[in-house]
């Protein structure tokens, strides 16, 4: 059981300028915390758009990887202004949803099982980046941190970084898991209404994947689907920034936000698939 979404136009200028200064935003405010943990002692094994602590899977990746974000906003600035929202559950819930929810939350190997991906249609992927944390604010705007708080909060973010077979686009996916439905219904709802306020972050390439970093103030395309517990998101992008192959672009970002659903879908409700 899926729902999907058609995201925002490819390159469309108001709504991208907006997306930007806010990973930047987020940025800067990871990068003051990490500064500050630091002077402290603490270390942080990886992150997170700049900050967050992240761990690596248990398939033998490695390390999790610092990872990309956004800007600004000091730990004193006041809490962002949420609309409050309530959602019921779907009216197509599964039948069997008590028993769905009492299972444990998909693990990140579940959700990305393979480094190396083929989709049916021939189209290969390497994952070059794998990351988890259970503090999912700090992977994620403050603003749909706030939104998530106003229910009973998101047990878990894992976040994978994609590329092409030839090495030029980088698809962020993130798996966003909730302990009630509604509070993913709201959280769905609220991103696919206003895509550039309530966003997930998108990962930086690990120095070890070879990969450029996307220069800032590029377009992407970004698209989101929900599964019985979770909300999928994929933001994608051509590494070197460019604005041309859009189609190209949508495809990858959507096909790997597909496969990745599947995976989510085949585990919170296997009688589903």
């Amino acid at each position: 059981m899926t729902f999907g979404d058609q995201g925002m136009p490819y390159g469309a200028p108001d709504p991208y300028t907006q997306w930007v200064v806010e990973q930047e935003r987020i940025r800067r405010r990871r990068r003051t915390r990490r500064a500050v943990a630091a002077g402290t002692g603490v270390v942080l094994v990886a992150a997170i758009t700049a900050g967050a602590a992240l761990y690596a899977d248990g398939g033998g990746d490695g390390a999790a990887a610092a990872a990309s974000s956004s800007a600004d906003t000091s730990a004193t600035a006041p809490s962002p202004a949420v609309p409050s929202v309530a959602v019921s559950l779907p009216s197509d819930a599964p039948s069997a949803l008590p028993s769905l929810l009492s299972r444990p939350i998909i693990r990140p190997e579940q959700a990305f099982p393979a480094k190396s991906v083929r989709l049916s249609d021939g189209a290969r992927y390497e994952r070059v980046d794998l990351a988890t944390t259970a503090d999912c604010a700090e992977g994620m705007a403050p603003e749909l941190a706030a939104l998530i708080a106003q229910g009973q909060g998101c047990e878990r973010l894992t976040a994978a970084l994609f590329t092409d077979a030839d090495r030029r686009s980088q698809v962020t996916v993130t798996v966003l898991s909730f302990r009630r439905v509604e509070d993913a219904s709201s959280v769905f709802a609220m991103a696919s209404m206003d895509p550039v306020t309530y966003q997930v972050v998108s990962l930086d390439p690990p120095p070890t994947a070879g990969l450029p970093t996307v220069p800032p103030g590029s377009a992407g395309v970004f698209r989101r689907l929900m599964t019985v517990r979770s909300v999928v998101f994929a933001n994608g992008q051509w590494g070197d920034g460019s604005e041309r192959d859009e189609a190209a672009l949508t495809e990858q970002t959507e096909d790997l936000l597909q496969y990745v659903d599947d995976n989510v879908v085949a585990y919170e409700d296997p009688d589903s698939v």
